[in-house]
């Protein structure tokens, strides 16, 4: 059984919402849903800052779902102790779902501009919907009623999105190119076929807001590997191997990440997901018509940072050399530094 957790807040120094009314939509539509007895829907509002962790540890949902406020990059708008506002920075919000992310298979914010939630969510969570700019009420409920219509009919978290986009544009309401999706392709893991995730691309487009109101609020470590020690406790020499970076041109991107992933893939370690997450987000990005270097790099630090704690690292970092040798020079000069890790030099 899926377990779908509602998050709600509408502070008292805020725009009234319509929150309820989404509640109660989503519930008829998956009660009316062949499938309404795989899914147990959990409801909580006026959520506080506290309440966060507190409800994800014991509800344990498969689907976090949040009505209310967004303020961009500032983040989501909760309440306080007194029902006012409190905003909840994006890099928290981030670093709580990585603690979940064993769990918790989609996050959908039915917030004004929470694309940036979004994107830092989607680093632990295969799927996360945000919209990328103001929403209204109108809009954000009818979304809800479309994505959980596909949800109850059995279709993946790709069709979902599609459809609650689609129930926005048959209302004649041009919000529907607000919600955006990041999905994850878990290549490598098994999918279950309730839920397979079907698209590694994301949607950000623009589009004019209405007049209605909307959900929006203005205001190195050590170097792991074969090295050598020498001397007494407190002083160790690390040998490292120069080489020559490949021209850019000449590295197939696709090949070395392949590689780089199969071979982390092999290493015992309890953070197998986080490797598993970043190296699909490299994949994600070289993917795009026009990728972006820095965010492929960023991606490959953040799965090395996790691969090289496991124990058996030491002895995968001779079969790594050539590949993240190559990979380092499709990336460039400023991603030199990943060279470090298996023990190589410029």
């Amino acid at each position: 059984m899926k377990k779908i957790l509602i998050l709600s807040a509408n502070p008292k120094n805020t725009s009234n919402l319509r929150l309820d009314e989404e509640v109660r939509e989503i519930k008829n539509t998956l009660q009316l849903c062949p499938n309404r007895d795989e899914f147990q829907i959990i409801t909580e509002s006026a959520i506080r800052v506290d309440d966060l962790t507190r409800f994800l540890s014991h509800h344990q949902p498969t689907i976090v779902h949040f009505s209310g406020h967004g303020s961009g990059t500032d983040g989501l708008a909760l309440e306080d102790n007194f029902g006012q506002m409190q905003l909840v920075s994006t890099q928290a919000l981030a670093k709580l779902f990585d603690l979940f992310q064993s769990q918790i298979e989609c996050v959908l914010l039915n917030a004004c501009y929470s694309e940036s939630q979004a994107t830092a969510i989607h680093q632990y969570i295969d799927c996360v919907v945000g919209m990328n700019q103001a929403i209204g009420d109108t809009a954000a409920i009818k979304f809800s009623v479309g994505f959980y219509t596909a949800l109850g009919a059995g279709r993946n978290y790709e069709d979902c999105f599609h459809m609650g986009c689609t129930s926005i544009d048959l209302q004649g309401i041009p919000e529907y190119l607000t919600p955006m999706r990041k999905i994850r392709q878990r290549r490598y893991q098994t999918v279950q076929a309730t839920n397979p995730v079907t698209s590694n691309k994301d949607d950000s487009i623009n589009n004019d807001n209405k007049g209605w109101q909307n959900r929006s609020v203005s205001i190195v470590g050590n170097v792991p590997g074969s090295a050598i020690q020498t001397g007494d406790s407190n002083t160790a020499n690390i040998n490292f191997q120069q080489v020559s970076l490949p021209a850019p041109a000449s590295v197939n991107i696709e090949t070395e990440l392949n590689a780089l992933r199969e071979i982390l893939a092999k290493l015992e370690t309890s953070d197998r997901r986080k490797i598993d997450n970043a190296i699909a987000d490299a994949e994600e990005e070289i993917n795009k018509p026009q990728p972006d270097k820095n965010e492929v790099g960023k991606a490959l630090e953040r799965a090395f940072d996790y691969a090289k704690k496991a124990e058996g690292f030491a002895s995968a970092i001779e079969k790594l050399k050539p590949h993240l040798t190559k990979t380092v020079g499709w990336l460039g000069e400023n991603w030199h530094k990943l060279l470090s890790l298996v023990n190589l030099t410029i």
